[in-house]
């Protein structure tokens, strides 16, 4: 039911079913029916996958048999039971390493025993609802880990391809190539060579004939054509054996040393969890990306994943196959076949059944060089390009070298060990990097200090700090986020040094809380100007939202009587900050000044005592005037002495009352000073290779949405597009504006955008407007634009449609469920678009809806319910990232 709808309660005594507003109508019960693009999809799965089984079982050494009991168990087991619907499960590339070292040091029935324990492990896991914590694990790692798999297979399934035997270790296959190279089998190069070259080929052929033909997977056709060649050439060469069903060897109980069993067990539970949940997370993006308005697919619950994949395990176990885990290829195939429901992926197993009992005497005339080059191109695939490109670029080449080493020549497990040790490493090494610079401006010295301050970095601080020389101006920057008591100590007993010898110190960058005081020097006390800069407006210390007052810091309470230099002045939540008025002798001479009451120049003079906690002094959703804590609402601020303070004549420091000229500058000057530093670089770069956005964002103009906070986005990121509510006009409508429709044009046609968000929030006025909004009344400039919502008041009230929600909670009015509706009547809006809809019939664009309700500062993504109750805004995770 629709968290909007009110519960109900039904009389049993009614035979008659009254349709109540607002909710969906009953579902009909229905027989089973399969969708035409399910058995489609199954068809091309099928394809792909029976080869590929076949292939894998021949490289582990295991009965040929047992790959397509795997591929048969994973598509019907893991395929009905599994959390990803579209997931297609089945004897993977990434397990052949670790199920041969099984094989040739347990045996055939004892490997089958330990599927069943690892399926049995997997349970637990899936259980424990622990499936979240093993993407945890860092993608170099898992990259390297499959990259070593890929080398281990490869070089293996050479020697078949040559026309020899494997060895059991990777070195050891290294070792006997000269000799397998000094004695060729030409037929099984033969074959080899064309099955290659298939594969390589058929996904290129060109035209509109190429297009038909590789609806063919390129598996099937190379393996097809390498048998057809090879029978109609008459080569001798050795070909699949399938012995009968009878005597397929079936799981015995374990047996070996218990360590070695553990560890084996513990292997395959990693590999096959790892894999398969990875695979899962992955085809939801690719079901999010492909074309088309496709039925809604639920993203993939991974604790029921890693439950059915466990299942799939112990019955492919039981039964004598490989273990079971998801396979890439095979889902690709699945989502890209059109596939809609788990039909497709249980379809496809039972159709590898039916080949096994009813296709023996075709399948037995496949070269076995022909499944072993096509294993072999796999194991090359696995060493992807792509993975060793994004290590690259997040540094993270190390551990992904030495988990492929490490699985290349000691085995998965060691390999992985191997690879945590050492991004657990890289990143101790990340935390403790500290980076200190000095140099000297203008007279004043520059100490930047970039990464956590420990005592590890005390030695460097200590020698950095005593090369400044006594009596001169300092700027310490601490631009990190971590102090430890050692570097905290040092640096305070440097400053108190510094300080009693005539110089002055300015630290920047902390937190506020720390307690770093800073002593000014008596030019500062003197003039309130910052010692660098001389700029008056550089006292305010607000780092990056810190509390403000429409982006004006609150000004600490001070004593103006107070000498300047008498006391340390704590910059981060220690002593207030005291501040001369401008009439004091060195005041800057030029412009109006703020005084430390915070009035300007020649006010009244008078003092308030503003509370870090009184709020702004208007709240923008209601139209209120707040009151601060513990004041009546109709009283004024007070003056030291207790009496009321009248009505200020001049204006005094804050958002309400300041000049907006005067606030400009005094933002454009923060920016100059601290901000336009650390960008420079990067908008050079910019102006000279122009825009290149990744997202449209398309948000309401209302001030307290501020695009580049919410989704950490900084210059270049984001094309920005902001109306009054967010509106989207519909192709045609005769609005009177057509910028929205130009700017997505332009967006999508020239820049090239890779998504388009709308984004709506809560409080929203033009929502407001829309609810109060009455026929007839005069035709404003606003109330002609906001016809364009009218479309999500007609949703909003059509009670044959399901209303749109939130996660975990109803809309707390009315205001915010028609906020929510307008998001998704203006992605329907934008659909209509042409150049949208180009672009996503390509699968070239995604379209996503965004709610952030600002009073928790919390965003929701639009995503679909599971029972089909209409589209739900889910409360976007920490995990959502790396889903």
């Amino acid at each position: 039911m629709s968290a909007c709808v009110p519960t109900r309660t039904s009389d049993s005594s009614h035979t008659q079913y009254v349709h109540p507003p607002h909710s969906p109508p009953p579902p009909r019960r229905r027989r089973f029916q399969v969708a035409g693009a399910d058995v489609s999809a199954s068809v091309a799965v099928f394809l792909i996958a029976l080869p590929l089984s076949l292939g894998i079982a021949l490289a582990t050494g295991a009965p040929l048999q047992a790959g397509l009991v795997a591929a048969a168990v994973g598509g019907i087991v893991a395929g009905r039971l599994g959390g990803s619907p579209l997931q297609v499960s089945g004897p993977a590339a990434g397990l052949t390493v670790v199920t041969a070292d099984l094989i040739h040091r347990y045996g055939w029935r004892t490997t089958c025993a330990i599927t069943v324990l690892a399926g049995l492990a997997q349970l637990g896991l899936g259980c424990l609802r622990v499936a979240r914590s093993a993407l945890a694990v860092s993608p170099a790692i898992v990259h390297g880990m499959l990259a070593g798999i890929g080398v281990t297979i490869a070089v293996a399934q050479l020697h078949i391809v040559l026309g020899g035997s494997p060895q059991s270790s990777v070195l050891d296959n290294v070792r006997a190539l000269p000799a397998q190279l000094a004695a060729l089998h030409p037929a099984a190069v033969t074959v080899s060579a064309l099955t290659l070259v298939l594969l390589l080929l058929w996904p290129r052929l060109p035209g509109r004939v190429g297009r038909l033909l590789r609806t063919l997977p390129a598996a099937l056709v190379a393996v097809a054509g390498a048998t057809a060649t090879a029978a109609l050439a008459d080569l001798t060469q050795p070909r699949v054996e399938l012995p009968s069903w009878r005597s397929h060897a079936l799981a015995g109980l374990p047996e070996g040393p218990v360590l070695g069993l553990v560890t084996a067990v513990l292997t395959i539970t990693l590999v096959c969890s790892v894999q398969s949940l990875l695979g899962a997370v992955a085809v939801d993006k690719l079901i999010a990306s492909r074309p088309g308005q496709s039925p809604r697919i639920g993203r993939s619950d991974l604790d029921r994943e890693l439950l059915g994949q466990g299942s799939a395990n112990i019955v492919s176990g039981a039964l004598g196959g490989l273990p079971v885990a998801g396979v890439a290829v095979r889902s690709t195939a699945n989502v890209r076949a059109g596939a809609v429901s788990r039909n497709s992926t249980m379809l496809h197993g039972v159709l590898v059944v039916v080949a096994a009992l009813l296709m023996v005497p075709v399948l037995e005339f496949i070269p076995l060089a022909s499944l072993a080059a096509l294993v072999m191109a796999v194991g090359i695939q696995m060493v992807s390009l792509h993975h060793i490109r994004t290590v690259t670029r997040h540094r993270e080449v190390p551990v992904y070298a030495v988990t492929t080493l490490g699985v290349v020549l000691l085995g998965v497990l060691e390999g992985v060990a191997l690879g945590i040790a050492v991004a657990v490493a890289v990143s101790l090494h990340r935390l403790a990097r500290t980076r200190i610079t000095h140099d000297e401006r203008e007279g004043v010295h520059h100490l930047h200090v970039r990464g956590q301050l420990t005592f590890l970095a005390v030695p460097r601080l200590s020698r950095a700090l005593h090369l400044v020389p006594h009596g001169s101006p300092v700027v310490v920057e601490l631009d990190g986020s971590f102090m430890d008591h050692a570097a905290y100590e040092t640096l305070q007993d440097w400053q108190k040094t510094h300080t009693a010898q005539g110089g002055s110190v300015e630290l920047t960058g902390r937190s506020p809380g720390s307690g770093v005081k800073v002593s000014e020097p008596t030019a500062v006390g003197a003039t309130g100007s910052d010692p660098v800069t001389g700029d008056p407006r550089a006292g305010c210390r607000c780092r990056p939202w810190t509390p403000w007052r429409n982006h004006q810091c609150e000004v600490p309470p001070s004593a103006p009587s107070s000498p300047p230099s008498s006391s340390p002045v704590d910059r981060t939540g220690g002593k207030p900050e005291e501040r001369p008025s401008a009439g004091q002798a060195g005041g800057p001479p030029e412009g109006p000044t703020m005084t430390d009451a915070g009035e300007e120049a020649g006010g009244s003079g008078k003092t308030t005592t503003p509370t870090s906690e009184e709020p702004a002094a208007t709240d923008r959703a209601t139209g209120s005037e707040p009151t601060a804590p513990g004041r009546p609402a109709d009283s004024r601020p007070t003056t030291p002495d207790g009496s009321a303070e009248p009505e200020p004549t001049t204006p005094a420091r804050s958002a309400e009352s300041e000049p907006s000229a005067r606030q400009l500058v005094r933002g454009i000057n923060a920016f100059h000073r601290n901000t336009a530093p650390l960008v420079r670089g990067e908008l050079a770069r910019l102006a000279r290779e122009g825009q290149q956005p990744s997202q449209l964002f398309l948000t309401c103009a209302d001030s307290r949405l501020v695009t580049s906070m919410i989704t950490s986005s900084g210059p270049g990121d984001l094309f920005v597009v902001r109306n009054v509510g967010n509106l989207v006009p519909p192709p045609g409508e005769e609005s009177g504006d057509d910028s929205v429709a130009a700017a997505i044009e332009y967006a999508v046609d020239v820049l090239k955008v890779r998504s388009i968000t709308v984004c709506g929030h809560s409080g929203c006025g033009a929502m407001q407007a829309l609810l109060a909004s009455e026929p007839g009344a005069a035709q404003t400039p606003l109330k002609r634009w906001l016809r364009l919502g009218l479309p999500s008041l007609e949703r909003m009230a059509d009670a044959d449609r399901p209303w749109v929600r939130l996660a975990g909670r109803a809309p707390a009015d009315a205001v915010e469920q028609l906020c929510l509706i307008n998001v998704v009547q203006q992605l329907d809006h934008l659909r209509g678009h042409e150049s949208v809809a180009r672009a996503l019939r390509a699968g070239a664009l995604e379209l996503h809806g965004m709610y952030f309700h600002v009073g928790e500062a919390q965003a929701y993504l639009l995503t679909e319910a599971d029972d089909s109750d209409g589209e739900v805004f889910d409360h976007v995770g920490v995990m959502d990232v790396s889903a």
